[in-house]
């Protein structure tokens, strides 16, 4: 079996405090926390929060439709996106509550959510954005559903959106998978610490 090493594109911007580090007991043993991970009141520093969880490494996915008003391809980009069950085939991600592309996308009865390649950090950033026309010189073709799927790819799944629940500042979206497949070869975008990477064979 080989293994792989990440290799990362981008560095991470956030850098800790040069502070004492606080220490916790659990179960007798003395564990280490950050610099300033609780704030005097007790409630979590948001910048350590987003430091700390950005050591888990995810993928990158694009969601697409078409906009029912307009029939223009509209989207959005994601890296939190996770299997949800096999039976029924359920999958989620997450949206901020501020996300001005999400009501184009969901209004559309099939969403599809496009598994991003690691050559694909151009096409993230755009989806990314806010506003103008994310999927100018994008090349994509039409899945069952009719969506856009990406030309470079890794797969695509056509979902339709079964619930939505309200999460802090974001919202989880639950989906039901109708039809899925790979589509282009190649390794996954990855998002770890900031920044944008993918993978080498270290065998």
């Amino acid at each position: 079996m080989s293994t792989h090493a990440a290799r990362l594109i981008a560095p991470d911007g956030c850098r800790s405090l040069p502070t004492p580090h606080q220490r916790r007991i659990r179960n007798g043993a003395a564990m280490p926390t950050g610099p300033n991970s609780q704030s005097a009141n007790g409630h979590l520093d948001s910048r350590r929060f987003r430091q700390v969880l950005g050591r888990f490494a995810t993928g990158v996915v694009a969601i697409t439709a078409l906009d029912p008003q307009d029939g223009r391809p509209c989207g959005l980009a994601a890296n939190s996106f996770t299997s949800v069950s096999l039976d029924p085939p359920l999958v989620a991600f997450c949206v901020a509550h501020t996300s001005t592309s999400w009501p184009r996308v969901r209004g559309a009865k099939v969403v599809t959510v496009n598994v991003l390649a690691e050559d694909q950090q151009s096409v993230c950033a755009q989806m990314a954005t806010k506003g103008g026309d994310k999927f100018a010189g994008l090349e994509w073709t039409g899945s069952p559903g009719g969506n856009p799927v990406l030309e470079g790819a890794l797969a695509w799944m056509d979902c339709a959106v079964e619930a939505e629940h309200p999460a802090g500042d974001h919202v989880i979206v639950v989906a039901r998978v109708l039809q899925l497949d790979t589509h282009a070869d190649g390794g996954p975008l990855v998002f770890f610490r900031g920044g944008y990477g993918g993978f080498v064979d270290a065998s």
